[in-house]
């Protein structure tokens, strides 16, 4: 391994570590100011700024864990080596999975959204006659819910669609959707070698991609739910979908690496060459 594929991958490693420490930290210390005491007139125009202050950290974070993974990823396709990380990073910076890895992220993404409750369609619903909304407008909400829950952001986009952004949805959303697209990306490439008759198994390939969809199980779930039931469960799969995701997680964190070591040549090389650019 060469110096500049090990200056990539410790200094993808710091930022990436960096990046996650300060998001965690963000949520504990917004989370001193949920006090409803604490909304006093003096004081809601400095919480008011805090809040705004906090997603501009919040995405300079993403900002540093995204660069992060990207050194992350450069440095272990450089150094050439024969460890599991390497062929997922090899499978993922090939041209053609990369293609597929952000065409899956943007799309789950969306869907993540809409089952999260994220992006808000309520036909029934009149937002500028119940809520009083000037349509379009927006507008972030400083306190008062648990941490990780405040603050949100509220656009009314028209008299019936809006966005809810919840913090801790925000940061679920982009960490499953990545990983989404990374199970997505190696199982369609190792599908396409089991094909070929490598050595891969298709199974283990297939059952890739179907678990690649953690947010799924409530959702289809709903759809076999008539009208009214549908209604009444309508809470229990909302917080049944928090669950879904926190089990989900682990699962997608270990399936590249048992992925991986299907795509790993007997020397321990990658089946698929990454172009480095």
């Amino acid at each position: 391994m060469n110096e500049q594929s090990k200056s990539n991958i410790n200094k993808g490693k710091k930022l990436i570590i960096l990046g996650f420490v300060t998001i965690g930290i963000l949520f504990l210390l917004y989370g001193r100011y949920q006090d409803p005491e604490l909304l006093t007139p003096s004081a809601i125009d400095s919480i008011q700024r805090i809040a705004y202050g906090f997603y501009i950290t919040l995405v300079v974070s993403f900002g540093a864990i995204a660069f992060g993974m990207y050194r992350y990823h450069k440095g272990k396709v450089q150094g050439e080596g024969k460890d599991l990380s390497t062929i997922i990073a090899l499978v993922t910076w090939n041209t053609k999975s990369r293609k597929i890895f952000v065409a899956v992220f943007i799309v789950y993404g969306i869907f993540f959204s809409l089952v999260s409750g994220t992006l808000v369609y309520q036909p029934g619903v009149d937002f500028a006659i119940h809520y009083g909304a000037e349509i379009p407008s927006g507008f972030v909400a400083p306190c008062c819910d648990g941490p990780g829950y405040m603050p949100k952001i509220i656009v009314y986009i028209t008299n019936q669609v809006g966005l809810q952004i919840i913090p801790v949805n925000l940061v679920l959303q982009i960490i499953v959707s990545y990983l989404v697209g990374l199970n997505t990306s190696l199982a369609i490439s190792a599908y396409t070698i089991s094909k070929k008759g490598r050595g891969v198994s298709g199974v283990g390939a297939v059952t890739g991609l179907f678990i690649a969809c953690p947010t799924c199980a409530g959702t289809f779930l709903s759809i076999f739910v008539g009208t009214a039931s549908g209604i009444a469960i309508s809470i229990a799969i909302t917080q049944l979908q928090t669950l879904f995701i926190a089990v989900s997680i682990p699962i997608l964190l270990i399936t590249p690496y048992v992925m991986a070591k299907k795509l790993q040549n007997s020397d321990g090389s990658c089946k698929i060459k990454g172009d480095v650019k």
